[in-house]
């Protein structure tokens, strides 16, 4: 079957190509219906990854974070129709220590190989979970970034110890925002505080404990472990306060991505007896507990509903310009392009 792929060629430069896809063979044949644009997205589509990796890269279709529908499985296990959630984690052997989003040898969809700006998607079976009915799609199209704190709250489970009275999460941004529906409903009898920088955001924290302005930040208040989201220049301010403010033996949860080293204050991580680990990309499990949770704790639809920005319908490469322009002049939430081809 003749599919076709957008592919980004040069920044802000969309162009049309061609690749078959063999409907006799294992994958899965899915058709995208909404896909949402992540930063790392953006970053490409702006032209701002270092001119090596964007040499690399390009051509390539974009976006990672998306739902489809089902159009034909030769195996019979999908349905035509049915609603799934792609992965866009692809690993190409298994590890009994490394997880699948960790192997080096692991590809991901728009990071090295087409994403999901295409007509027709083949996909590994293992990499689609079935959405439930009635959820909203406009929601679950970011259920990849959505997976990721999933993933990095099921290590925290693994990793921090069992002094969790108060918990810590630095960033009022989407990830922010994300991690802390997702740490109250898995945790609630710990008290959450938040931490940013934005009073607008903060303000929007409505199931958390508590929220501080980082300039505002009591002296003697201390927190048992912390999750750091905020990534860019600003990560080592975040891990500099969160190191002041953690107890001893505190877990320090690393979210944020930086594109530059981040200096780290070792002297007092040594002193505290600290635990610091990073979380990356999620895996098959994290999608499941995620899409679990949606059906166990609808009031968290509701609260990633607020996420949902700009909603754009795609019939066009000039559609598709628009609704990445359109996303670069957003405060907060999720671009959704509804993606009509």
């Amino acid at each position: 079957m003749l599919n076709t792929v957008y592919r980004l060629v040069a920044p802000r430069k969309f162009e049309v190509a061609f690749n078959n896809i063999d409907l006799l063979g294992e994958e899965v044949i899915v058709r995208p219906t909404h896909l949402s644009i992540c930063h790392a997205d953006q970053r490409y589509y702006q032209g701002t990854r270092p001119a090596e990796i964007l040499a690399q890269k390009l051509p390539m279709a974009l976006i990672h974070e998306g739902v489809g529908e089902v159009v034909f499985d030769a195996k019979g296990e999908f349905k035509p129709g049915d609603t799934v959630v792609m992965i866009p984690n692809t690993p190409t052997e298994s590890d009994d220590v490394i997880a699948e989003n960790y192997l080096r040898s692991s590809k991901f969809r728009a990071s090295g190989f087409d994403g999901y700006m295409q007509d027709q998607v083949a996909m590994d079976r293992d990499r689609l979970v079935r959405l439930p009915d009635g959820i909203d799609k406009t929601v679950a199209a970011f259920t990849e970034i959505v997976s990721v704190s999933v993933h990095a709250l099921r290590r925290f489970d693994t990793m921090a110890h069992q002094r969790r009275e108060v918990v810590g999460i630095w960033g009022d941004g989407n990830l922010g925002y994300i991690t802390a529906i997702f740490f109250k409903a898995m945790f609630p009898d710990t008290k959450l505080l938040i931490f940013g920088v934005d009073f607008e955001k903060l303000a929007g924290f409505t199931f958390a404990d508590e929220t501080y302005a980082v300039q505002n930040i009591p002296a003697d208040l201390k927190v048992d472990h912390a999750i750091e989201c905020v990534g860019g220049d600003a990560s080592q301010k975040a891990i500099d306060q969160i190191i002041d403010h953690i107890n001893p033996e505190g877990c320090i949860s690393i979210l944020g991505v930086s594109e530059y080293p981040v200096p780290i204050n070792t002297r007092m991580v040594l002193e505290k007896g600290l635990r610091i680990y990073g979380s990356s990309r999620s895996g098959r499990a994290d999608f499941q507990k995620t899409v679990d949770m949606y059906e166990e704790n609808p009031e968290i639809l509701n609260y990633l509903s607020n996420l949902v920005g700009a909603k754009v319908e795609i019939t066009s490469i000039a559609d598709m310009k628009t609704a990445f322009e359109m996303d670069i002049q957003k405060n907060l939430g999720k671009t959704i392009m509804i993606w009509n081809k």
